[in-house]
This record gives structure tokens, C-alpha cells and sequence, in this order.
């Protein structure tokens, strides 16, 4: 644990910040192109459309829980604090040994990428440019992340407005491409036929797209009033997500149709070369650009805290734990996180790691929201200013469908669900081998 004289983080966090964050989690490159998956998987418009609602739904549940989660340990750390709490240092161990090895930095890389290669398309440099750039972005935002979280919160507000920016354009154009007739936003696609169990396949992508609203419970320490602000700020900035996902999929649908969408590789893209051709295209560009530099940016602050808490706790080095004295951030968790970004940036094999573990992750979101039931027993009598409404059903109806979607996907890509429990079950000798060598260190 932190020891009494340790620099500890200092609450700096409003509800607009907390809403931006969530913005900034889930909001990345896939409402750009996963539409055009999901209009694969669907008959038409309406069941299209359903998906995207119900998705906000049931990432509501998620969001709901941790609400609760937050309000009762609003510490820095997330998920793995609960874990840990509630089922002891090894579970969370693996949890954090499988997101801090693999998934932070792996997603980063792959969002990193795909940021340099629509900077580098909408200013017309070349691929070499790619990498280069990618690796420029996390070394300036681990850099101003190093300065505090304040610094931090203002460059992910802005990039959060922008990516809001981005998907309002989206609208507004496909609103000016339907010419006020909407009615064939919920048309069937006669010409577009797909098999029975297309729907829940098309339910997948649709959640990972509203993967990501957990950044904010890994910053709770940095919260101001956390009981308050924090359900506030999840529901605001999750509600807000919701409405853009559903208003940017009827702005596809009324601009390129249904079969136009199915057909499209870049469907946000595609859209606005309709209307404004190949400065439309540049510009939405320089949107996606925006919005994954913006996840980047939250991803590396959230992921950084993870490991603080885990360095604190003994999981890691201890130099890992440290909080700066003057900026309250945590440089060396900054620094080891952007570094080991930069060399899976470098190694190019990125994107296969984080298939690998999409699973763990998931099942870290399963169970993470599964301690709210130890809470609730444990803590009877605990003062809690947010709970879960229809506990324990919304819970339940979380865990269950997260489990649903982790079989889906193992039935799906069971090389991939394989590899990530085997890259889960390393982390029980290795966590066995580092407790040896602290006792041993300490003898």
C-alpha cells in the first residue's frame, strides 16, 4: 500500500472533465468504421439500428455498476482495486499483469497507428512518415501527462470536443444527403440476405465499440467529490456516447443506405466524399485523427494508474508506485507505459496481442463488476451515495451478456480466446516467482 509519506494524487477532477474522459475512452476509431461490419450482419435499418440502442443499454448497466463501484472506493487503480479487495492479490495480479503487459499498451500502439495513418493521409505524407509520427504522439502525450493531470484533463477535453465535433458532422451531413426524406433510414435491403445467427454476431462488434468507459474509475483518486461526481460524470459522458453512436449509424443510413453502408470500407470517409468530395474525405481525416489521438491520450493516463497502484501494492517495482512530489502524476508508470507502447509500435506484432487478450479484458470487466455483489454482502451497512438501481437484476443482466459475448467470441476465434488464457494463466508463475524474490529480497 502507499505508504503515509508518499506524494499521494491531489482531486483536481470535475464533472466535465469525468464526462470528456468517457467520451475519450470509448469514443475511438470504430464508430468510423464499424458501422459498415454491423450492416454486414443485418437484414436493414431497423435491426441495424436496434443493435446500436441496445448496446448503449446494456454499456449503461455497465456504467451504472460502476457507478456504484466508484462512489464506494474512489481510489485511483479501477478494476484492479476492486479484485483486489474483494478477491484477493492474485486475481487482480493477472488482471493487471495481462492489461499492463499486453492490453493498455497494445491498444495504444494499434489506436497510435491508426492515428499517424490518417494525420499523415490528411497532410498527403507518405507511409514512412506513419510509424514516426505514431511514435511522436506517445512521447508528447506521456510528456504532458508528466506535468499532472490538469495538463492532462485540458488536452483530453479538447480532443473530446473534437471527436463530438466529428461525429456532429457526420449527422449533419447525412441529414443533407437524405434531403428530408428519412424514411428510408428503416428500409429493408431486399438484395441483402445474412444467415440466422448473423444478429448476435453483429451484437459483437457493437459492444467493443462501447468498450472503454472504465478509463474514469482508474483516475478516481483525482476526483473531486468522487461520491458525486463520478456517477454524474459516467452517466453524462456515457448518455452522450450513446446518442452519438445512434445519430451517427441513421446519418450512414440516410446518406449511403443500407447496402451502401454493408458495401463501404470507410464508411464515415464515404460519406463525406458525397457531398464534399476529396477535401471531405481530407477532413474527416484530420476527425478520425482527433478522435483516436484523443483515446491514446486517455488510455496512457488511466493505464498509467493501473500500474501506480499495482507498484504501490508490491505487484511491480516499487519505483513503478511512486507519485511525483510536485506534479501528483505518475511519471515512472507514464514513462514504463509509453516506452513499452513505443517498442510494440516498433515490433509491428501489436495488433495480434491485443486480439489475444480481448478476452481477459473482458473477463476483467465480468468479474470486476461481479465484486459488486461481495460489496453489497460485505458491506451491508456501508454508506454507498450511489446504487445500482434494480440490484441485483442490471448486474446480472451485465455479466451474463459479457459472459455471453466472451463464449461468442471463443466459439468464434477460439485461437485467439486460447491464447488469452494462456497468457493469463503465465501470470500465476510469474506471480509466484516475484513473491519468492520479495520475500527473499526482504529477508
Amino acid at each position: 500500500m502507499t505508504s503515509s509519506n508518499q506524494a499521494s494524487y491531489l482531486r483536481r477532477l470535475g464533472v466535465w472533465d469525468g464526462a470528456m474522459i468517457v467520451v475519450g475512452g470509448v469514443i475511438g476509431a470504430g464508430i468510423f468504421r464499424t458501422p459498415a461490419t454491423v450492416a454486414e450482419r443485418t437484414a436493414s435499418g431497423l435491426p441495424l439500428l436496434v443493435l446500436w440502442v441496445l448496446g448503449g443499454l446494456l454499456t449503461l448497466t455497465g456504467v451504472l455498476c460502476y457507478a456504484e463501484l466508484g462512489s464506494r472506493r474512489p481510489q485511483a487503480g479501477g478494476i484492479y482495486l476492486y479484485l483486489r479487495e474483494a478477491f484477493g492479490m492474485l486475481p487482480a495480479f493477472l488482471f493487471g499483469w495481462t492489461m499492463a503487459l499486453i492490453n493498455y499498451p497494445g491498444s495504444v500502439a494499434a489506436v497510435a497507428i491508426t492515428f499517424a495513418d490518417y494525420f499523415c493521409k490528411a497532410l498527403g505524407l507518405g507511409l514512412p512518415w506513419v510509424t514516426p509520427v505514431g511514435i511522436a504522439a506517445i512521447v508528447f502525450i506521456v510528456g504532458v501527462n508528466f506535468s499532472g493531470i490538469r495538463a492532462g484533463a485540458l488536452l483530453q477535453n479538447v480532443f473530446a470536443v473534437l471527436k463530438l465535433a466529428a461525429v456532429a458532422m457526420l449527422v449533419a451531413v447525412g441529414l443533407v444527403l437524405a434531403h428530408g426524406h428519412l424514411g428510408g433510414v428503416l428500409a429493408p435491403d431486399p438484395a441483402h440476405h445474412v444467415s440466422n445467427g448473423a444478429f448476435v454476431g453483429a451484437l459483437l462488434p457493437v459492444l467493443f465499440t462501447y468498450g472503454g468507459f472504465h478509463y474514469l474509475n482508474d483516475l478516481a483518486g483525482e476526483v473531486r467529490d468522487p461520491q458525486r461526481t463520478l456517477p454524474r460524470a459516467l452517466l453524462l459522458g456515457m448518455l452522450g456516447v450513446v446518442a452519438a453512436y445512434v445519430l451517427a449509424n441513421v446519418a450512414y443510413l440516410a446518406g449511403l443506405g443500407h447496402a451502401g453502408l454493408a458495401a463501404s470500407s470507410a464508411p464515415a470517409a464515404d460519406l463525406m466524399g458525397r457531398l464534399f468530395g476529396t477535401a471531405g474525405q481530407r477532413v474527416m481525416a484530420v476527425g478520425i485523427a482527433c478522435s483516436t489521438f484523443g483515446y491514446c491520450s486517455i488510455a496512457i493516463a488511466g493505464g498509467a494508474r493501473v500500474l501506480q497502484t499495482m507498484g504501490a501494492d508490491g505487484a511491480l517495482f516499487s519505483a513503478v508506485g511512486r507519485i511525483h512530489e510536485q506534479s501528483r502524476a505518475p511519471r515512472v508508470a507514464l514513462a514504463l507505459l509509453g516506452g513499452w507502447t513505443i517498442v510494440l509500435m516498433l515490433w509491428g506484432n501489436f495488433g495480434q496481442l491485443v486480439d489475444y487478450t480481448t478476452v481477459g479484458e473482458w473477463l476483467g470487466h465480468a468479474f470486476g463488476i461481479g465484486t459488486l455483489f461481495w460489496y453489497r454482502w460485505k458491506f451491508v451497512d456501508e454508506p454507498a451515495p450511489f446504487r445500482v438501481p434494480l440490484y441485483p437484476l442490471l448486474p446480472l443482466v451485465f455479466v451474463v451478456t459479457v459472459l455471453g459475448v466472451i463464449a461468442a467470441t471463443a466459439i468464434a476465434t477460439p485461437g485467439d480466446a486460447g491464447m488469452s488464457l494462456v497468457i493469463i494463466a503465465l501470470g500465476v508463475p510469474v506471480y509466484a516467482v516475484w513473491r519468492r524474490w520479495q520475500k527473499h529480497g526482504a529477508a
